[in-house]
């Protein structure tokens, strides 16, 4: 496996690549979207330590390279390379060699040091309502309170300011790249016509595409026997019950420790079966689509797996759809995203409260192409929506009203009217085509800009990470 490819793809904090310009403040032009990968956060994944462990860095820090004459440490490397084999260990990858995962680490942060120079250069900000709200998102993903976050990130080692500077930091990342490289790609039909005729011709036969749901049960270092039958007996347990058709999604919230059971349903997304681990591709590689494979033994833990989905086209032919409507207030010098959120937070007591209709509101104040119909957006497949907006619909139970979202539109207040269930029909596979040209394209022009970037900064490499 390419330890390239793991290193740049898993690392904590990663960047949030998602899709461009949008028609109602949502959907990419002439189609739905999906950004760079369906791998790709909606919001800042951030693996904590172990309640009580500590990796503080003790050695001496000193200054591995500057670029544009700021300074990357050791620690920096240090700390990032911790994080990054964390979340490797809870998928089950292999780690690179340590000297391989530090170069990659290292040249991460060089790149990423050179957008956020350029972000501020242009003037962009990240409100602090937006730091929070990936600040509760991180501490979702982990299933702990802000608070137990804060505490165990202390015992780690990283302040508060620190961890909320690192969000931000990650917030502007996106949107640069939304602004100079997402927006910009389009996908023509002809772009499409040719990608499904080289489907179709068996150019790409051999790939094979997979959609798993995932429940980890994680079984500590240096677990004694006990915890481990006892982590295995549980892990047994949510297999046995979506064996006998309790829903998964269900179950793997209630006994997963990985974060896509609180944000996904405890899908990992459809992509080419290389890019999941070799465990759990050999573990569901004879099962049929819906097949329920585990518990199987990694070094995280006991895993779960459930082939939702495969095809040797990359489109997927049975999706979960939800229908939602949205009230949109675009932000701005008149309108902060922490006061647009405390308008909506207004509007959704008065819903909740019985003494407002969401669509009238919708109608009287949503600055979203869809006010008219009452903030309705209508049935939508997967990656339909902008990766943050999505990650919110799919954590809502149908009649929820989701707290204020900020997305790169403004503030969304999102209800969740239905949830089926759906076959997809020719022209939706054709848009899920497009969704895949999409990304394909994206991944290139994102490469091109950032070398191209990389070529005008000045860096200078002082001394090797260790």
């Amino acid at each position: 496996m390419n330890h390239r490819a793991i290193a740049l793809g898993l690392a904590c904090l990663a960047s949030f690549l998602t899709q461009g310009a949008a028609a109602q403040g949502l959907r990419p032009s002439g189609a739905a979207g999906t950004g760079l990968s369906r791998m790709s956060p909606a919001a800042p994944s951030f693996t904590l330590p172990a309640s009580g462990a500590s990796t503080a860095l003790r050695q001496a820090d000193f200054i591995v390279a500057v670029v544009n004459s700021e300074p990357v440490t050791n620690n920096e490397v240090r700390a990032r390379a911790a994080r990054i084999a964390q979340q490797m260990a809870q998928q089950g990858a292999a780690l690179p060699p340590a000297d391989v995962l530090a170069r990659e680490v290292l040249e991460r942060l060089i790149l990423e040091k050179i957008q956020l120079q350029l972000a501020r250069e242009v003037g962009m900000k990240v409100d602090d309502f937006a730091v929070g709200q990936a600040e509760d998102s991180v501490a979702k993903q982990n299933s702990v309170s802000v608070a137990e976050m804060h505490r165990r990130l202390a015992a780690d080692g990283i302040s508060k300011e620190r961890f909320r500077e690192e969000l931000r930091n990650q917030l502007l990342l996106q949107r640069l790249r939304e602004r100079d490289v997402q927006s910009r790609v389009r996908v023509s039909d002809l772009d499409v016509d040719q990608y499904l005729r080289e489907q179709q011709s068996g150019a790409d036969a051999s790939r094979l595409d997979i959609n798993l749901g995932h429940i980890l049960v994680a079984v500590p270092e240096n677990a004694s026997p006990a915890q481990v039958a006892e982590r295995q007996a549980r892990a047994q347990r949510a297999a046995d019950k979506v064996r006998a058709g309790e829903d998964f999604a269900a179950v793997a919230a209630e006994f997963s420790d990985a974060p896509e059971a609180k944000t996904a349903g405890g899908l990992l997304g459809m992509r080419p079966a290389d890019r999941y681990p070799e465990l759990f591709v050999s573990a569901t590689a004879q099962l049929p689509v819906g097949g329920i494979a585990g518990p199987v033994r990694s070094g995280a833990g006991f895993h779960v797996l459930k082939l939702a989905d495969k095809s040797t086209t990359g489109i997927p032919t049975l999706v979960t759809q939800n229908h939602v409507r949205h009230i949109l207030l675009r932000t701005g010098p008149q309108l902060t995203e922490s006061a647009a959120a405390a308008r909506l937070a207004d509007y959704r007591r008065r819903i909740v409260a019985g003494q407002a209709d969401f669509a009238e509101l919708a109608r009287e104040h949503s600055q979203d192409g869809s006010a008219k119909q009452g903030g309705d957006l209508g049935w939508a497949n997967p990656g339909r929506y902008v990766p943050e907006f999505e990650q919110a619909v799919n954590a809502l139970k149908p009649g929820d009203i989701s707290e204020p979202l900020v997305s790169r539109f403004g503030v969304h207040l999102i209800q969740l009217v239905e949830r089926r269930e759906a076959k997809l029909t020719q022209r939706e596979q054709r848009d899920m085509a497009r969704d895949t040209v999409r990304e394909k394209k994206v991944e290139e022009a994102l490469t091109t800009w950032m070398q191209e970037l990389r070529g005008r900064a000045y860096v200078e490499y002082r001394e090797a990470p260790q």
